[in-house]
């Protein structure tokens, strides 16, 4: 069995659907950091089969909209001095800011600089989202 250390201040990303956890180190820039890092692939877990898991030994400042949009079912529990002082349960955001960019190259967001790609959640069910300005669908 694999055991990886408990950490003692931090973060643990917990609940990834098994293979999108590399979605979500990427998105971080976990790859970059100077602070030790645990990225486990397929764990076992009663509720999922399997799952992955991300272990921060730091606080980081994370983007929970894009966390949810990369996968709505993640737990984000934050770590002082050893015990888990909160849980963040995330979901589909209603709003994404920058996260995503819009594909139509006619959208004012190809066109002019500096407008924020804002996409509004057109159905959780299919996880589908419209550009705000010119209603261009992004699953």
């Amino acid at each position: 069995m694999l055991n990886i250390e408990e950490i003692k201040n931090g973060i643990v990303i917990d609940h990834i659907k098994a293979g999108l956890g590399i979605r979500v180190f990427n998105w971080l820039g976990l790859d970059k950091t100077p602070y030790t890092v645990a990225f486990v692939v397929n764990a076992n877990s009663k509720r999922m089969g399997k799952k992955d898991i991300i272990k921060i030994e730091d606080r980081i400042d994370i983007d929970m909209d894009a966390l949810g949009y990369i996968d709505p079912n993640i737990t984000v529990n934050i770590v002082e001095d050893g015990i888990i002082t909160r849980k963040h349960n995330l979901s589909l955001p209603k709003t994404l800011t920058n996260v995503i960019l819009c594909k139509n190259p006619r959208c004012i967001t190809s066109v002019e600089r500096g407008i924020p790609h804002i996409f509004v959640l057109a159905s959780a069910a299919a996880q589908v989202y419209r550009c705000r300005y010119c209603e261009q669908e992004n699953k």
